[in-house]
């Protein structure tokens, strides 16, 4: 039958792979099992198979297409630079649309509504603190204890930065817009907090859109492509105006640089850029706008979220953030931490291997304190750490050792 849907793997993409292999050794889900089938180069097989109607969108193809993590660690050691990622959220848009189910249309409605709505996502605030506080995570579901093991303290409500303007104290160098995302801004608002003080710093105006959403990024993943499309228009509409938009979470930054795929054009205009926290900071450390500070820090263990390394190719900034706050860098191996978005809920034992590898590969390290640039990552690390361990944002560590001298609240 082939496909049906708008956002289905095309023919130029998925024969662009020439079947070298060069991607099975970086594939996290292949070094698990070693099965063909469980590599980047067999699900693109099966995705030609669907394509070429040799095969059908059955259970057998959707385990295949769903035991990917989806962290795109084969695309920069791919020699055609095949789109991996796009095909494989090509592929769950076709599942979700030809299988559909309960629990798929459940997961798609929550990803849109829920996590698109503040008012919901503060209610949700709110029950999440009241589980920390009473202990009723010891009595959660198992595939959600993991998460709650690796949340930050949450507070009863974090204060929006919806609507509001930061302003440089000299000309502006650029407009920024901010993301302020589904989850960071209640559960990660000091990383918030940071982002700006070090933007503004650097000479950037700052402006929170009111009218913004959810990026839309765990929708697109797991195949809600309707919904992550219209999130895509929401936000391009919040962000018009501005000369960048900003995400600190590198799930959010790698899909707004993808929105030509899931906004129209009229919609995005030609103005559509954006840029990731780190390459901003890193930016404007290297050209003199923020400071470099003396060594002596200690050790901070550097982990490579997959979607700043290999979604966006962004390897060196956040250890040019880190060095500038004067700490030395143990970068840890690019391979996957397992979070990967809802994978952890919906598999947990896999998730719980790689989160398992990758905390041992810290404790290696010798270093105590950890750098996350995006929040999956961060949770799923201090789930598989002991208490000793402290996992922060890049930009966090920054602003603290500038604190002698800079607030680092707003």
């Amino acid at each position: 039958m082939g496909y049906q849907t708008p956002y289905a793997p095309t023919r130029t993409e998925l024969s662009s792979c020439i079947q070298c292999g060069l991607c099975l050794p970086h594939c996290p889900t292949f070094r698990l099992t070693g099965k063909e089938t469980d590599s980047p180069r067999g699900r693109l097989t099966a995705m030609t198979a669907v394509l070429d109607g040799i095969t059908e969108i059955d259970e057998v193809f959707a385990e295949t297409i769903s035991f990917c993590l989806g962290c795109r660690a084969c695309e920069p050691v791919c020699p055609s630079m095949v789109p991996y990622g796009r095909t494989l959220e090509g592929a769950r848009a076709e599942i979700s649309a030809r299988q559909g189910g309960v629990p798929r249309r459940l997961r798609g409605w929550i990803m849109e509504t829920w996590l698109g709505s503040p008012a919901i996502m503060r209610v949700i605030t709110w029950a999440t603190a009241l589980v920390q506080r009473t202990g009723l995570a010891r009595i959660a579901p198992r595939r959600v204890r993991s998460g709650l093991r690796g949340l930050r303290r949450i507070g009863w409500r974090a204060p929006s930065l919806r609507g509001r303007t930061f302003q440089p104290d000299r000309e502006p160098v650029a407009t920024v817009g901010l993301l302020t995302g589904c989850i960071m801004g209640p559960w990660f608002a000091e990383v918030h907090q940071a982002s700006i003080a070090l933007l503004v710093r650097a000479g950037y105006r700052v402006v929170v859109p009111s009218g913004q959403t959810c990026c839309g990024a765990l929708a697109a993943h797991d195949g809600a492509a309707e919904g992550a499309a219209r999130l895509a228009v929401r936000n391009a509409a919040a962000f018009r105006g501005v000369d960048y938009v900003v995400a600190n979470a590198a799930g959010c930054s790698a899909h707004l640089k993808d929105y030509h795929h899931w906004a129209p054009g009229e919609a995005l205009g030609e103005a559509w850029k954006v840029r990731d926290i780190t390459e901003l900071v890193a930016d404007a450390v290297e050209d003199g706008r923020l400071p470099r500070l003396e060594g002596g820090r200690g050790m901070v263990a550097l982990q490579h979220p997959c979607h700043l390394r290999n979604a966006q190719r962004i390897v060196t900034q956040p250890q040019v953030i880190l060095e500038a706050a004067g700490y030395q860098t143990a970068s840890i191996d690019p391979v996957c931490c397992g979070a990967a978005g809802f994978y952890s809920i919906l598999r947990p034992d896999t998730s719980a291997r790689l989160g398992t590898d990758k905390a041992d590969e810290i404790r290696r390290s010798g270093a105590t304190l950890v750098a996350s640039a995006n929040p999956g990552c961060e949770m799923q690390l201090r789930s598989h750490l002991a208490g000793e361990y402290r996992v922060l944002h890049p930009v966090e560590l920054y602003m603290q050792a500038l604190s002698g001298t800079t607030e680092g609240q707003v």
